[in-house]
């Protein structure tokens, strides 16, 4: 009996284990995916969404970093963060990060132009001989990056290359598909003044592990088996629809 009631008061004492946490590094300017809230208390939208329920299938709580993409991806080639989202595979970066097998989500780049560009259904070839203008810090595909006919010049965001390009400092310029129609038709400065003309691939998103962090290899398996849980369940079907229910343009 005493044995009994020992344990008993032990199991009281220790209560329930706390759950893993873990910090990942969330990009601060890819609405409707990413973004800072208006307030700074951090990341709002799908992807911060979708990681902190993929993870919770594993029993692990998420805390948000939310910085700058390039500074996202910095921090996850050292130790301080298990990872950075959203992140596409490139043959620059590939070799750089741990990635789990299965992508987030797939998002566009889409190749955009002015309201009056004559041109339609544009890839990186038609590109050739033309300015486009590009985000600092963003990844793009090699074929476009390490093309020398193809003049590139580079905005420290997407308002500032949607500026650039509306005022014929550039011929061009790359964005992903539903952030950039999302940014032209919320804004009266650029709605009905550039326009999608072409696009140059559809990825898929992911995080981007770190390869320094000692529980990188680790989380990136745990976060694939977790979003597999969410797939074969349906939350991950319903939570993809409501989203593009609300943000499709």
């Amino acid at each position: 009996m005493r044995a009994w009631l020992l344990a008993v008061m032990l199991a009281a004492c220790t209560g329930p284990v706390a759950a893993e946490m873990v910090l990942v590094a969330a990009e601060d300017d890819w609405a409707p995916y990413s973004s800072l809230r208006a307030d700074g208390s951090g990341p709002e939208g799908f992807t911060p969404e979708l990681v902190r329920e993929v993870f919770a299938t594993q029993g692990v709580e998420v805390q948000f970093l939310t910085v700058p993409f390039s500074r996202c991806l910095l921090l996850a080639q050292g130790n301080q963060v298990a990872a950075c989202f959203n992140v596409t595979i490139t043959d620059t970066n590939r070799d750089q990060y741990l990635w789990h097998p299965t992508p987030l989500f797939k998002e566009g780049l889409a190749i955009f132009g002015r309201a009056d560009e004559p041109r339609q259904d544009l890839k990186v070839a038609d590109l050739v001989g033309y300015s486009v203008g590009i985000t600092n810090g963003y990844t793009y595909p090699t074929a476009f990056m390490e093309n020398p006919a193809i003049e590139r010049f580079t905005a420290n965001s997407d308002a500032q290359l949607l500026r650039m390009l509306a005022a014929g400092r550039v011929d061009y310029i790359l964005l992903n598909t539903m952030p950039g129609l999302m940014r032209i038709q919320q804004s009266s400065e650029f709605r009905g003044q550039v326009k999608q003309v072409g696009l140059i691939e559809e990825d898929g998103v992911r995080l981007a592990f770190s390869k320094a962090h000692p529980d990188g290899a680790r989380l990136a398996a745990l976060f694939e088996k977790g979003l597999q849980v969410l797939r074969a369940n349906g939350r991950y079907q319903k939570m993809l629809a409501d989203f593009q229910q609300r943000y499709q343009p």
